[in-house]
């Protein structure tokens, strides 16, 4: 499935690109009125396909395309704008969009557009090349997981003066919808706490998700000598310092070795005190298939279990392939 982003400052025009789109098309459309809502959506997973005007408030096309270009996000993008000079082709061309099309656009130049650049093929490639994880590849991503947890788990015992149980990564492709499966670890009776926080950079983006069972709340006051009651925003506080600590630890020691820096969004709470199920659906991301790194963290002597799952865009895969094709070398 084709995820589609169309990002303009009008409604009407928003809405006019969308019926434009092939009717056969198997398309997710998602809507963005400014270029800043467009990146964000972006570096979400959102936009396979970049449909993009040029003169709109808060950031325009030009600077839209300009900060594609800097972090090299995988995205596609066709503008199409009323601004019809000669230079407006030529500049959304050196900033690296693939084609131009003038206001209004109609279906017929849209779907020529689309054929000429390969999005309505028949059999998309992106789907095809992640049917499955070579056994080399997960390889790969299984080491240099192994190094950042480790570096993640070594920053986490010199603060808390504990030592950190690191198991095997679990790494595997799979459908967003069956998340959950991914964190076979939690007891599913067990009500948990989740941070969520996006990454992206160097054609590279996801989202990281911090998740500690309830019950470790006990051992962690324990561990770090608060004797007051451990109520509802201690807790969220606490959750929040850790999912710093792992994810962002974890994040530069991943990025030193794919030597690419991330740059990390907001992190979001999604919930507190819930069940695996209702925090994952909390998590609306919208990709079809994901690459999920789990890394399950324990500390010895004490009752604490803290997931951190990592998920790449299956867009990303191409270039995190790449970076790591030297580790498969004779």
């Amino acid at each position: 499935m084709l995820s589609v982003l169309i990002c303009d400052d009008s409604m009407v025009a928003r809405k006019q690109v969308a019926k434009c789109l092939p009717q056969d098309l198997d398309v997710n459309i998602h809507f963005a009125k400014h270029g800043e809502e467009a990146l964000d959506a972006i570096a979400s997973g959102k936009g396979q396909l970049l449909l993009l005007d040029l003169n709109m408030p808060v950031m325009d096309g030009y600077e839209t395309l300009k900060n594609i270009q800097d972090h090299e996000l995988s995205v596609k993008t066709i503008v199409i704008s009323g601004d019809i000079q000669p230079e407006a082709a030529e500049r959304v061309a050196n900033l690296g969009a693939l084609d131009f099309i003038k206001k209004p656009v109609n279906a017929e130049e849209l779907s020529e557009k689309l054929t000429e650049h390969g999005f309505l093929c028949d059999e998309p490639q992106i789907d095809e090349a992640l049917d499955e994880l070579p056994e080399e590849i997960r390889d790969c991503y299984q080491e240099i997981s192994n190094v950042a947890m480790g570096q993640a788990g070594d920053h986490l015992a010199r603060i808390m003066n504990v030592f950190v149980e690191l198991p095997i990564p679990n790494v595997n492709l799979i459908e967003v919808s069956e998340l959950h499966m991914m964190l076979s670890d939690i007891d599913s009776h067990e009500s948990i706490s989740g941070v969520c926080q996006g990454f992206l950079g160097d054609g590279i983006s996801g989202e990281a998700l911090c998740i500690l069972s309830d019950s470790s709340f006990t051992d962690i006051a324990r561990i770090l000598q608060v004797n007051e009651h451990m109520d509802d925003q201690m807790q969220l506080e606490l959750l929040m310092d850790a999912a710093s600590l792992l994810i962002g630890t974890c994040l530069r020691g991943i990025a030193n070795q794919l030597d690419m820096h991330f740059r990390q969004g907001h992190p979001v709470v999604l919930g507190q005190h819930q069940s695996v199920d209702e925090l994952i659906k909390s998590n609306k991301s919208a990709w079809k298939k994901t690459l999920a790194i789990e890394l399950s963290y324990g500390l010895e002597g004490f009752n604490v279990q803290c997931d951190l799952v990592l998920l790449f865009t299956e867009e990303s895969m191409d270039m995190m392939n790449s970076k790591l094709s030297h580790l498969l070398e004779d």
